[in-house]
């Protein structure tokens, strides 16, 4: 079946970096687009950057533009979202969804918390 699991999250200080990997199984990962998706407790679920198939194009959140950066290796069927320059408002638990099929599957989550 189709699984998304996520990794790289913890804790940091503010200015510090962090790699967030989304490792996909089960479904052609080379043809689905994928997006980083985060909530913070209390606050909606809210896209921070999303990229294409083949890695082509890549969008982002304004909140986070200039910090993070999405990225793929279809090779590897992995996902990955670099984050520099944490800030405490980035605190919050990081999904990853993909788009296979017609449907969207979501990860376990990953937190990601940014304090001193």
């Amino acid at each position: 079946q189709v699984q998304l699991v996520e990794s790289g999250g913890g804790l940091v200080q503010p200015g510090g970096s962090l790699r967030l990997s989304c490792v996909g199984s089960g479904f052609t990962f080379s043809n689905s687009p994928t997006t980083w998706y985060r909530q913070a407790p209390g606050k909606e679920r809210e896209l921070v950057a999303r990229i294409t198939s083949t890695g082509g194009s890549t969008n982002y959140a304004d909140s986070v533009k200039g910090r993070f950066t999405i990225s793929r290796d279809n090779a590897k069927n992995t996902v990955y979202l670099q984050m520099n320059s944490l800030k405490p408002e980035d605190t919050a638990v990081y999904y990853c969804q993909t788009l296979t099929i017609g449907r969207s599957y979501w990860g376990q989550g990953t937190q990601v918390t940014v304090s001193l």
